[in-house]
């Protein structure tokens, strides 16, 4: 129960404060431990790659998990209330609406002042692709697909792992997620060395995917958007990306927006072919950015009310 009033208190500590630029962020400590980890397992396993990468993801994962765990067991011996203390910024740290709702809102105040230089340095802080040659539409589109496809991975999922398991699930998440925005790429470096890590991100992501795209869904009629559609786009383009999972949340927004995302896009000055998600009613515009942004911010308080009273019920009633 307290793991559960953490969570909402991280929430709205999140809501409020964001991911304050000054405080050192524990997945940065895991980017440098998978960093040093995979240089020396590289080295250690040689051509055995795809058993690198597993061995990487268990050394990883563990401690994320154990070391929390057992210092949160431990503060609560010594008091329960700085165990509460301590779980409720550890949540705080995990969530990141705050962070993407500003990253992604940068993006739309340079486009309205009709920066795009700055509107293109602005959203290649948030996405993968080349950005130096899009148009205003296209940083837009760029923007609004990263809303739409981190609200799953980057809000609900691990607010979801969070509401299960406290911060010990939620920093398992944390660095499954991690490691497979490190070494998940399907490239001649990392096609074996992050099979696992990648396969693992498609598992622990697979029932958050699909329950943030119903309740996005659900979000969508609330915030005014279109629902209908929403779930129309959802049935028919969640499968059209190659991740089993990213589909979802973006197949939702397309709908809820009525717009089109996705298609190709340009990844180190090479063309990736993608399919279309939803379809194109109208141009996307800068304002697309702060619906998506709307649509985010009212599935992540959906999601804390039914996950989390589902979770309330439970407990009380073991």
């Amino acid at each position: 129960m307290m793991s559960l009033a953490a969570c909402g208190a991280g929430l709205v500590l999140d809501l409020i404060f964001g991911d304050p630029a000054w405080l050192y962020h524990p997945v940065r400590l895991m980017g440098k431990w998978i960093s040093w980890a995979e240089k020396k397992l590289r080295k250690i396993c040689g051509s055995h790659l795809t058993a690198a990468g597993a061995v990487l993801w268990m050394l990883t994962a563990a401690p994320a998990f154990l070391i929390p765990f057992v210092l949160l067991f431990l503060t609560g011996r010594i008091d329960p209330y700085l165990k509460f203390v301590l779980e409720t910024f550890w949540c705080f740290q995990i969530l990141a609406a705050r962070s993407l709702s500003y990253e992604s809102r940068k993006v739309y105040m340079k486009l309205k002042e009709s920066d795009l230089p700055g509107a293109r340095r602005a959203v290649s802080m948030i996405v993968g692709r080349d950005t130096e040659n899009l148009t205003e539409e296209g940083v837009a589109k760029a923007a609004v697909e990263t809303v739409a496809e981190n609200t799953s991975d980057g809000v609900t999922a691990p607010l979801i792992f969070l509401l299960i398991g406290g911060a010990p699930l939620g920093f398992l998440y944390k660095a499954v997620n991690t490691m497979d925005s490190m070494l998940g790429y399907k490239n001649e470096r990392y096609l074996y060395f992050g099979k696992i890590p990648a396969k693992m991100d498609d598992l622990f992501n697979y029932i958050p995917a699909r329950l943030t795209a119903v309740i996005m869904t659900a979000a969508a009629f609330i915030t005014g958007l279109d629902g209908k559609n929403a779930w129309k786009i959802c049935r028919r383009d969640r499968r059209k990306h190659a991740s089993p999972n990213s589909a979802h949340t973006e197949s939702v927004c397309a709908g809820a927006l009525g717009v089109q995302l996705a298609g190709d896009a340009l990844y180190s000055g090479k063309v990736y072919k993608k399919e279309f998600i939803g379809d194109a009613r109208r141009r996307i515009e800068p304002e697309d950015i702060l619906r998506a942004g709307r649509l985010m911010y009212a599935t992540e308080f959906l999601t804390f009310l039914l996950c989390g009273g589902l979770i309330f019920v439970l407990l009380l009633s073991v």
